[in-house]
């Protein structure tokens, strides 16, 4: 489905447009860690360690990756409070929040449904 840009930045959106700049957000939104991330903060703030715990099987660097994607996308802040060690908390902007709603919807179709499709009878991959 082609948009008109209500910003005027761009001529329109259209996902399918090879060259259409909305090919970046839905990358980055389709790719796991980011899913897994964003659902993760709709709980509230976390620091990196308990992300980290929360989304298991990431490494450090993947989730450093992610979380500094996420970030230049402004779809969550990272916030540093002097202290020592330094505290880093990181949490859900308000379009964080709203990409959170259908990726939600998403991580809730595959729990229910897994037991339906071939890919339940696969090995995991990480």
């Amino acid at each position: 489905m082609v948009m008109e840009c209500a910003t005027g930045r761009h001529s329109d959106h259209d996902v399918y447009a090879a060259q259409c700049p909305c090919r970046a957000m839905l990358d980055l939104l389709a790719n796991k860690w980011s899913a897994l991330a964003i659902g993760a903060l709709e709980e509230g703030p976390q620091r990196f360690g308990e992300l980290q715990r929360r989304l298991q099987g990431v490494s450090p660097k993947v989730l450093t990756q992610t979380l500094r994607r996420l970030e230049d996308s402004d779809l969550l802040t990272r916030t540093i409070y002097p202290a020592v060690p330094l505290h880093v908390e990181y949490a859900l902007t308000p379009l964080g929040h709203s990409a959170a709603v259908p990726l939600g919807l998403l991580r809730t179709w595959v729990e229910e449904n897994l037991d339906s499709t071939a890919a339940s009878c696969q090995p995991q991959h990480t």
